[in-house]
């Protein structure tokens, strides 16, 4: 979950998802076994694959809302498998259908051809960036092979200018996963996830992330950087975020509810006072992401919102953050699950608290992380 140098800085944007060298067979899943719990655009892409899930759960697929079973990013079918295919579409029976749909998946060979298809939304060929970057450095990445909304990526990245042009901050914005490599990376104090969604990056550019981060790098992301129902790498939701999505409200999706502020001392949350109350899509988690290594700033009051989902699931947590900090290793991480509506990145206190959260991120708050742990600069 950079959803965010000079001003002026480089702007890559592209719509399409760009496709890798066919030689190119390093991303995550390249040689997994298909199972139930693969990417479903996986097993739309090979047709061996196709053909079981067409016999065995065809009404399900059926039943998919446009743009959920497209092989072309940015789709649904990225960031959702066979469970939430039967889930979405109500069917009976899911534990029996998913045991006996997995061993029929995990049979099929994983050809070189369908190791190819699966990598082509990733890329491996690096952005050109300014020759000099004046510092602080931020690397604004929106590179998204899942859920794109784009009305609220581009309203993020208006707030992100206006930021910079206050704070005197430099900005470079890319689309390219192969930004991630240890020497451009090295160039910047805090990378940007702009509600990024879906798998993005090769495993030589996680590593390459994942060096970044412990050795004293930045991350701030917001809203959908970590609002994906299912997660091909598994470190980023339960390291890097601290907290795995589980859904948001769906009748009302948008409702009005109170941020509280957790820790009014913190220098993230300076000039919140004790909380505000706005609309939103308010993201609810497995559990809590509180505990040794996380900082959390901000929660919801579940009791001036309805926090349900679609088919009446309870969302509740109890304890419910919305916005927090992680150490990792040297490196920080900021996180605010707010961010859906366009409004909001000109609603004053989400605006300050994301603005006050990303300085953290670039190392320019009143504290700062060392070996796992949160410490005064």
């Amino acid at each position: 979950m950079i959803a965010l140098r000079t001003i002026l800085g480089f702007a890559l944007t592209a719509c399409a998802v760009p496709v890798a060298h066919a030689e190119s067979v390093d991303c995550p899943l390249a040689h997994a076994p298909y199972s139930v719990r693969t990417p479903v655009i996986d097993l739309l892409l090979d047709p061996r694959a196709k053909a079981v899930l067409e016999r065995e759960i065809g009404p399900a697929l059926a039943k998919l809302p446009p743009g959920f079973g497209s092989t072309t990013p940015p789709t649904f079918a990225t960031i959702i498998s066979v469970k939430e295919v039967m889930g979405f579409a109500g069917a009976p029976d899911v534990a029996a259908t998913l045991a006996r749909l997995d061993p029929e998946l995990r049979a099929i060979p994983i050809t070189p051809a369908a190791s190819r298809a699966r990598c082509a939304r990733y890329d491996h060929v690096p952005p050109k960036l300014p020759a000099t970057l004046k510092h602080p450095a931020l690397l604004v990445f929106d590179k998204i092979t899942g859920f794109r909304d784009t009305p609220s990526v581009d309203a993020a990245t208006a707030a992100l200018k206006a930021m910079a042009a206050r704070r005197g901050w430099s900005l470079s914005f890319t689309d390219k996963g192969a930004v991630f490599n240890r020497r451009d990376l090295a160039r910047f104090d805090a990378v940007i996830w702009n509600n990024v969604s879906g798998d993005a990056l090769t495993v030589p550019q996680e590593k390459a992330f994942q060096a970044y981060l412990a050795g004293g790098g930045g991350f701030a992301g917001f809203h959908g950087a970590a609002g994906d129902p299912f997660y091909v790498w598994d470190w980023y939701p339960d390291t890097l975020i601290g907290a795995r999505f589980i859904g948001h409200p769906g009748k009302p999706q948008f409702q009005q509810a109170r941020v509280v502020v957790d820790d009014p001392k913190s220098a993230i949350t300076r000039g919140l006072g004790d909380g505000w109350t706005m609309t939103e899509e308010w993201y609810s988690f497995a559990k809590s992401p509180r505990g040794p290594g996380t900082h959390v700033l901000a929660t919801l009051d579940e009791k001036t919102y309805a926090p349900v989902g679609y088919g009446g699931a309870s969302l509740a947590m109890g304890d419910h953050p919305i916005a927090w900090t992680r150490c990792i290793g040297g490196g920080r991480s900021f996180y605010s699950a707010i961010g859906h509506r366009p409004e909001n990145y000109t609603e004053p206190n989400s605006v300050r608290l994301l603005e006050q959260g990303i300085a953290w991120s670039a190392g320019l708050g009143e504290t700062t992380c060392r070996e796992g742990r949160e410490i005064a600069r």
